[in-house]
Protein backbone atom coordinates (compact mmCIF):
# COMPACT_ATOMS: atom_id res chain seq x y z
CA UNK A 1 0.00 0.00 0.00
CA UNK A 2 2.72 2.12 1.21
CA UNK A 3 4.38 1.72 -2.36
CA UNK A 4 1.57 2.53 -4.04
CA UNK A 5 0.94 5.40 -2.62
CA UNK A 6 4.19 6.26 -3.34
CA UNK A 7 3.78 6.13 -6.53
CA UNK A 8 0.70 7.64 -7.00
CA UNK A 9 2.79 10.97 -5.11
CA UNK A 10 5.21 10.91 -7.67
CA UNK A 11 2.71 11.04 -10.54
CA UNK A 12 0.92 13.56 -9.09
CA UNK A 13 4.11 15.70 -8.88
CA UNK A 14 5.27 14.79 -12.05
CA UNK A 15 1.69 15.80 -13.73
CA UNK A 16 1.68 19.31 -12.11
CA UNK A 17 5.16 19.91 -13.89
CA UNK A 18 3.47 19.03 -17.13
CA UNK A 19 0.84 21.29 -15.99
CA UNK A 20 2.96 24.76 -15.41
CA UNK A 21 5.10 22.88 -18.83
CA UNK A 22 1.76 22.95 -20.81
CA UNK A 23 0.81 26.40 -20.11
CA UNK A 24 3.83 27.99 -20.71
CA UNK A 25 3.93 26.02 -23.84
CA UNK A 26 0.17 27.75 -24.58
CA UNK A 27 1.04 31.04 -23.80
CA UNK A 28 4.52 31.02 -26.58
CA UNK A 29 2.28 29.24 -29.25
CA UNK A 30 -0.32 32.30 -28.69
CA UNK A 31 2.69 34.29 -28.91
CA UNK A 32 4.54 33.01 -32.04
CA UNK A 33 0.95 33.20 -33.82
CA UNK A 34 -0.05 36.78 -32.93
CA UNK A 35 4.06 37.25 -34.29
CA UNK A 36 2.94 34.93 -37.77
CA UNK A 37 -1.09 36.67 -38.00
CA UNK A 38 0.44 40.32 -37.72
CA UNK A 39 -0.08 42.55 -41.19
CA UNK A 40 2.96 44.14 -41.72
CA UNK A 41 3.06 47.57 -43.26
CA UNK A 42 5.62 47.07 -45.41
CA UNK A 43 4.81 43.44 -47.15
CA UNK A 44 8.40 42.38 -48.85
CA UNK A 45 6.44 39.67 -51.12
CA UNK A 46 4.32 42.50 -52.51
CA UNK A 47 5.01 42.53 -56.17
CA UNK A 48 3.20 45.82 -57.00
CA UNK A 49 5.41 49.07 -57.61
CA UNK A 50 8.12 50.57 -60.20
CA UNK A 51 11.81 49.70 -61.03
CA UNK A 52 14.18 52.20 -62.60
CA UNK A 53 16.13 51.59 -65.58
CA UNK A 54 18.98 52.71 -65.56
CA UNK A 55 19.65 53.65 -61.80
CA UNK A 56 21.75 57.04 -61.02
CA UNK A 57 21.45 56.71 -56.98
CA UNK A 58 20.49 60.30 -56.19
CA UNK A 59 19.53 60.15 -52.73
CA UNK A 60 17.14 63.01 -50.70
CA UNK A 61 15.86 62.88 -47.17
CA UNK A 62 12.97 65.02 -47.34
CA UNK A 63 11.97 66.82 -43.89
CA UNK A 64 12.11 63.31 -42.37
CA UNK A 65 10.36 62.66 -39.19
CA UNK A 66 10.53 59.12 -37.51
CA UNK A 67 9.62 57.14 -34.67
CA UNK A 68 10.09 53.69 -33.77
CA UNK A 69 6.53 51.45 -33.61
CA UNK A 70 7.89 49.99 -30.57
CA UNK A 71 8.94 53.25 -28.75
CA UNK A 72 6.43 56.43 -30.02
CA UNK A 73 7.58 58.47 -27.17
CA UNK A 74 10.94 58.90 -28.71
CA UNK A 75 11.55 61.17 -31.68
CA UNK A 76 14.53 59.75 -33.67
CA UNK A 77 14.26 62.18 -36.45
CA UNK A 78 12.33 65.06 -36.48
CA UNK A 79 12.58 66.75 -40.34
CA UNK A 80 15.64 65.41 -41.39
CA UNK A 81 16.65 66.54 -44.73
CA UNK A 82 20.08 65.54 -46.50
CA UNK A 83 20.93 65.25 -50.41
CA UNK A 84 23.27 62.64 -51.71
CA UNK A 85 24.28 62.66 -55.05
CA UNK A 86 25.07 60.00 -57.14
CA UNK A 87 28.65 57.95 -56.82
CA UNK A 88 29.36 60.47 -53.77
CA UNK A 89 30.21 58.87 -50.22
CA UNK A 90 28.56 60.18 -47.41
CA UNK A 91 29.16 59.52 -43.07
CA UNK A 92 26.82 59.78 -40.59
CA UNK A 93 28.09 60.67 -37.33
CA UNK A 94 27.01 61.31 -34.06
CA UNK A 95 26.52 59.87 -30.58
CA UNK A 96 25.16 56.52 -29.94
CA UNK A 97 21.20 56.54 -30.12
CA UNK A 98 21.34 59.51 -32.88
CA UNK A 99 19.63 57.47 -35.16
CA UNK A 100 22.31 56.94 -37.74
CA UNK A 101 21.79 53.21 -38.51
CA UNK A 102 17.88 53.92 -38.26
CA UNK A 103 18.68 56.06 -41.67
CA UNK A 104 19.74 52.99 -43.10
CA UNK A 105 17.12 51.19 -42.14
CA UNK A 106 14.15 53.47 -43.89
CA UNK A 107 16.15 53.63 -47.06
CA UNK A 108 15.88 49.72 -47.07
CA UNK A 109 12.36 50.51 -46.35
CA UNK A 110 12.48 48.47 -43.21
CA UNK A 111 10.12 51.41 -42.10
CA UNK A 112 8.78 54.56 -43.29
CA UNK A 113 8.73 57.85 -42.09
CA UNK A 114 6.24 59.39 -40.11
CA UNK A 115 6.52 62.58 -42.21
CA UNK A 116 8.08 63.97 -45.40
CA UNK A 117 10.21 61.79 -48.46
CA UNK A 118 13.32 59.79 -48.87
CA UNK A 119 13.71 59.79 -52.78
CA UNK A 120 15.84 58.00 -55.22
CA UNK A 121 16.64 59.40 -58.84
CA UNK A 122 13.79 61.90 -57.80
CA UNK A 123 11.21 59.21 -57.08
CA UNK A 124 9.45 58.37 -53.33
CA UNK A 125 10.89 55.06 -52.73
CA UNK A 126 7.70 53.72 -51.41
CA UNK A 127 6.88 53.76 -55.31
CA UNK A 128 9.39 51.31 -56.15
CA UNK A 129 8.47 47.11 -55.99
CA UNK A 130 10.49 46.40 -52.48
CA UNK A 131 12.18 43.19 -53.76
CA UNK A 132 14.13 45.47 -56.83
CA UNK A 133 14.61 48.60 -54.16
CA UNK A 134 16.24 45.91 -51.67
CA UNK A 135 18.70 44.33 -54.68
CA UNK A 136 20.34 47.79 -55.76
CA UNK A 137 21.35 48.37 -51.85
CA UNK A 138 24.27 46.04 -50.51
CA UNK A 139 24.67 45.98 -46.85
CA UNK A 140 28.02 45.13 -44.51
CA UNK A 141 27.37 45.40 -40.95
CA UNK A 142 29.24 45.31 -37.88
CA UNK A 143 28.71 41.73 -36.95
CA UNK A 144 27.91 40.04 -40.43
CA UNK A 145 25.20 37.21 -40.76
CA UNK A 146 27.32 34.40 -42.37
CA UNK A 147 25.52 31.40 -42.59
CA UNK A 148 27.11 27.60 -41.51
CA UNK A 149 27.59 26.85 -45.39
CA UNK A 150 30.50 27.13 -47.95
CA UNK A 151 31.93 30.67 -48.98
CA UNK A 152 30.42 30.15 -52.23
CA UNK A 153 27.00 29.93 -50.83
CA UNK A 154 27.65 32.71 -48.45
CA UNK A 155 28.50 34.75 -51.44
CA UNK A 156 26.30 33.82 -53.63
CA UNK A 157 23.49 34.36 -51.51
CA UNK A 158 23.99 38.47 -52.08
CA UNK A 159 22.50 37.60 -55.51
CA UNK A 160 19.90 35.14 -54.18
CA UNK A 161 21.67 31.61 -55.12
CA UNK A 162 21.83 33.01 -58.94
CA UNK A 163 25.75 34.44 -58.74
CA UNK A 164 27.85 32.74 -61.25
CA UNK A 165 31.59 31.44 -60.43
CA UNK A 166 32.73 34.48 -62.02
CA UNK A 167 30.70 36.36 -60.35
CA UNK A 168 32.02 34.90 -56.86
CA UNK A 169 35.22 34.86 -57.88
CA UNK A 170 35.46 38.59 -59.29
CA UNK A 171 33.43 40.28 -56.23
CA UNK A 172 35.87 38.02 -53.62
CA UNK A 173 38.92 39.58 -55.74
CA UNK A 174 37.69 43.28 -55.17
CA UNK A 175 36.82 42.40 -51.80
CA UNK A 176 40.64 41.69 -50.71
CA UNK A 177 39.01 38.12 -50.14
CA UNK A 178 40.33 35.89 -53.29
CA UNK A 179 43.61 35.12 -51.50
CA UNK A 180 43.08 33.83 -47.98
CA UNK A 181 39.91 31.89 -49.82
CA UNK A 182 42.38 30.14 -52.36
CA UNK A 183 45.23 29.63 -49.40
CA UNK A 184 42.15 27.18 -47.54
CA UNK A 185 43.06 23.53 -48.19
CA UNK A 186 38.83 23.62 -49.44
CA UNK A 187 39.07 26.85 -50.65
CA UNK A 188 35.41 28.51 -51.60
CA UNK A 189 34.17 24.51 -50.50
CA UNK A 190 34.94 25.59 -47.02
CA UNK A 191 32.11 25.69 -44.31
CA UNK A 192 32.78 28.92 -42.52
CA UNK A 193 30.34 27.54 -39.28
CA UNK A 194 27.82 28.62 -37.41
CA UNK A 195 28.04 32.75 -37.77
CA UNK A 196 31.33 32.28 -39.51
CA UNK A 197 32.96 30.65 -36.31
CA UNK A 198 35.61 29.49 -38.56
CA UNK A 199 36.57 32.69 -39.78
CA UNK A 200 38.34 35.77 -38.21
CA UNK A 201 36.54 38.92 -37.85
CA UNK A 202 38.49 40.35 -40.81
CA UNK A 203 37.97 37.36 -43.08
CA UNK A 204 34.31 37.19 -42.06
CA UNK A 205 33.91 41.04 -43.36
CA UNK A 206 35.60 40.55 -46.39
CA UNK A 207 33.19 37.61 -47.42
CA UNK A 208 30.18 39.91 -46.44
CA UNK A 209 32.12 42.59 -48.72
CA UNK A 210 31.87 39.95 -51.27
CA UNK A 211 28.79 39.14 -50.96
CA UNK A 212 27.33 42.71 -50.83
CA UNK A 213 28.73 43.35 -54.06
CA UNK A 214 27.88 40.11 -56.18
CA UNK A 215 24.98 41.36 -57.40
CA UNK A 216 26.78 44.75 -58.35
CA UNK A 217 24.29 47.31 -56.42
CA UNK A 218 24.50 51.00 -57.39
CA UNK A 219 24.02 51.66 -53.57
CA UNK A 220 26.50 50.23 -50.76
CA UNK A 221 25.16 50.73 -47.15
CA UNK A 222 28.33 50.51 -44.57
CA UNK A 223 26.87 50.59 -40.74
CA UNK A 224 30.33 49.97 -38.34
CA UNK A 225 31.55 47.85 -40.61
CA UNK A 226 34.94 48.09 -39.48
CA UNK A 227 34.20 49.17 -35.69
CA UNK A 228 34.95 45.33 -33.96
CA UNK A 229 38.14 44.81 -35.65
CA UNK A 230 41.73 45.20 -34.79
CA UNK A 231 44.10 47.76 -36.57
CA UNK A 232 45.81 45.19 -39.32
CA UNK A 233 42.16 43.77 -40.01
CA UNK A 234 40.82 46.99 -40.25
CA UNK A 235 43.56 48.20 -42.96
CA UNK A 236 43.04 45.18 -44.78
CA UNK A 237 39.08 45.32 -45.17
CA UNK A 238 39.27 49.15 -45.17
CA UNK A 239 41.08 48.53 -48.36
CA UNK A 240 38.73 46.50 -49.56
CA UNK A 241 35.95 48.94 -49.06
CA UNK A 242 37.58 51.88 -50.66
CA UNK A 243 37.70 49.60 -54.10
CA UNK A 244 34.21 48.87 -54.06
CA UNK A 245 32.71 51.87 -52.99
CA UNK A 246 34.16 53.84 -56.73
CA UNK A 247 31.45 54.65 -58.55
CA UNK A 248 28.46 54.02 -55.77
CA UNK A 249 26.54 55.95 -53.66
CA UNK A 250 27.47 55.19 -50.41
CA UNK A 251 26.54 55.64 -46.83
CA UNK A 252 28.75 55.28 -44.31
CA UNK A 253 27.94 54.78 -40.37
CA UNK A 254 31.07 54.71 -38.27
CA UNK A 255 32.72 57.04 -35.58
CA UNK A 256 36.52 55.89 -36.41
CA UNK A 257 38.14 58.95 -38.23
CA UNK A 258 40.13 56.27 -40.35
CA UNK A 259 36.77 55.61 -41.60
CA UNK A 260 34.73 58.61 -42.10
CA UNK A 261 37.41 61.42 -42.61
CA UNK A 262 37.82 60.69 -46.73
CA UNK A 263 34.01 60.61 -47.36
CA UNK A 264 32.83 62.97 -50.26
CA UNK A 265 30.31 64.61 -46.91
CA UNK A 266 30.48 64.06 -43.53
CA UNK A 267 26.70 64.93 -41.75
CA UNK A 268 26.66 65.06 -38.24
CA UNK A 269 23.11 63.88 -36.69
CA UNK A 270 22.11 65.19 -33.70
CA UNK A 271 18.26 66.26 -32.13
CA UNK A 272 16.95 64.73 -34.93
CA UNK A 273 18.42 66.75 -37.58
CA UNK A 274 21.57 67.29 -39.46
CA UNK A 275 23.73 69.75 -37.93
CA UNK A 276 26.44 70.05 -39.72
CA UNK A 277 27.75 68.79 -43.28
CA UNK A 278 30.82 69.25 -45.38
CA UNK A 279 34.30 67.68 -45.75
CA UNK A 280 36.86 66.61 -42.95
CA UNK A 281 39.02 69.70 -42.74
CA UNK A 282 36.49 72.06 -42.99
CA UNK A 283 34.65 70.93 -40.10
CA UNK A 284 37.81 69.99 -38.02
CA UNK A 285 38.40 73.38 -38.12
CA UNK A 286 35.04 75.01 -36.88
CA UNK A 287 36.07 75.69 -33.53
CA UNK A 288 33.15 74.02 -30.39
CA UNK A 289 31.59 72.60 -33.75
CA UNK A 290 29.69 69.22 -33.13
CA UNK A 291 32.16 67.35 -35.78
CA UNK A 292 35.19 68.76 -33.79
CA UNK A 293 34.02 67.66 -30.52
CA UNK A 294 32.71 64.47 -31.17
CA UNK A 295 36.20 63.59 -33.49
CA UNK A 296 37.93 65.03 -30.19
CA UNK A 297 36.10 62.78 -27.89
CA UNK A 298 37.26 59.69 -29.69
CA UNK A 299 40.86 60.26 -30.15
CA UNK A 300 40.90 61.08 -26.44
CA UNK A 301 38.88 57.49 -25.82
CA UNK A 302 41.42 55.35 -27.86
CA UNK A 303 44.89 57.60 -26.27
CA UNK A 304 42.96 55.76 -22.50
CA UNK A 305 42.78 52.55 -24.12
Amino acid sequence: VFLALTMAAIGVSHTSNLTSDSSKAKSAVSSIFAIVDRKSRIDPSDDAGVSLEPLRGDIEFQHVSFRYPTRPDVQIFEDLCLTIQSGKTVALVGESGSGKSTAISLLQRFYDPDAGHILLDGVDIQKFQLRWLRQQMGLVSQEPALFNDTIRANIAYGKEGDATESDIVSSAQLANAHKFISSLHQGYETMVGERGAQLSGGQKQRIAIARAIVKDPKILLLDEATSALDAESERVVQDALDRVMMNRTTVIVAHRLSTIQGADMIAVVKNGMIIEKGKHDALIGIKDGAYASLVALHVSAAAIS
